[in-house]
């Protein structure tokens, strides 16, 4: 026992090290804690190489197999313990529970903070109750309830730490949430996950920071999903508050294809996912396109055309060349609408604000959610 907690020591050591040499952490206080907390014991059933990778742990499945409950992968968790920029003597409210980052969590409010941690499944809240006491954690508040009602009980908090997809800011956070406290929280968007770190201004959010990310589906009261309409071959993918959109005929795709290259090139490893939410944001119709040849794709509809994403080799192995295919009757006009928002994007950035429905609303993109609007905006 003596040599397997020296070599977790070692393991955590090492993946500490990582995750500072390739920049994930920059924090001292994030390095610490993660040298600090012994994240085997919140695996249990795994063999240490996995329990000090930096993967995430699948801890349970539903009855077709989709995770329902994971203990995050650490580079994952310490971009958004960075996000979150946690201070000695804070009270922080953790939305989906497991034991590990609550355990963080704890390290860094120091002996005069405070944190709770929430889940909807008895089976998760027994397992982290269990973990956070066998590694020293016993003052870590493990609380079974629905997530999207936060912990009334415990607020406010100067910080609020979502460790599961979510596709709206529910009230009960931004009302338990300080003035001027953070949330960070891992949104759903148009098909694309970010975590994004919001800070409260006056009665809504603007966003600080975000970083690509992805996550378990929320569950409860604040679960939903996206729509997905079989098409042929493929699929499209549509958001919640994207009901009236239209949808082509089923067999779009194979009816005669038309192409336009861009002259736009990037590199071939350059994310991408500002661009398709810049097209998100410019064109109506817009959805993701799932098909065996291309599985995630930016797209736009109509009732009987269709217009997506390609790609070509660039000028070189590392570059491609972006363009847009099409079919149907009206591709022509969708590729050149398609193409000309490529070539307007001009890799600007995006930044987000949250507003209760109800609400005035600043200039952008709004995204209608069921107690709130996303609005996106263009650095």
């Amino acid at each position: 026992m003596t040599n397997d907690w020296a070599r977790a020591e070692s393991l955590r050591s090492a993946l500490t090290r990582q995750l500072v040499a390739d920049g994930t952490i920059r924090c001292q206080q994030v390095a610490d804690a993660l040298q600090a907390v012994p994240r085997h014991v919140f695996v249990p059933d795994a063999p240490l190489d996995i329990a000090y990778a930096d993967d995430v742990v699948v801890m349970k499945r539903d009855r077709v197999g989709v995770a329902t409950s994971s203990v995050s992968q650490p580079s994952i968790i310490a971009l958004m313990l960075e996000q979150a920029d946690i201070r000695p003597g804070d009270r922080v409210l953790e939305i989906g529970s497991g034991g590990y980052n609550a355990a963080l969590l704890r390290e860094l409010t120091g002996p005069d903070g405070a944190v709770t941690t929430v889940d909807i499944d008895p089976e998760v809240t027994d397992r982290a109750r269990a973990s956070l006491d066998a590694a020293g954690y016993g003052d870590v508040a493990v609380v079974r309830a629905d997530g999207a009602f936060g912990d009334a009980d415990r607020a406010p908090y100067d910080r609020i730490v979502v460790t599961v997809t979510a596709w709206d800011i529910a009230t009960a956070w931004l009302r338990q949430l300080r003035p001027l406290g953070r949330i960070v929280v891992p949104l759903r968007v148009r098909g694309q996950t970010r975590s994004i770190a919001f800070d409260r201004v006056g009665d809504h959010l603007e966003s600080r920071s975000t970083t690509l990310c992805g996550f378990v589906n929320m569950q409860g009261a604040g679960a939903n999903y996206e729509r997905h309409i079989a098409l042929g071959g493929a699929t499209l993918m549509y958001d919640e508050d994207q009901e009236d959109e239209p949808r082509p005929q089923d067999d779009v795709l194979a009816l005669p294809r038309e192409q336009v290259w861009s002259g736009l090139e990037v590199g071939r490893e350059e994310p991408l996912l500002d661009l398709y939410l810049w097209l998100a944001s410019r064109l109506p119709g817009y959805c993701v396109l799932f098909t065996d040849e291309s599985p995630w794709v930016p797209a736009i509809a109509t009732a009987d055309s269709l217009a997506y994403l390609s790609t070509r080799a660039g000028a070189d192995e590392s570059h491609v060349e972006l363009g847009c295919s099409g079919h149907g009757p009206g591709a022509h006009e969708l590729i050149e609408r398609l193409v000309e928002q490529v070539l307007s994007w001009g890799r600007r950035l995006p930044t987000f604000q949250v507003h209760a429905a109800g609400d005035e609303l600043p200039p952008g993109f709004h995204v209608a959610r069921r107690h709130s609007y996303i609005t996106v905006s263009w650095e």
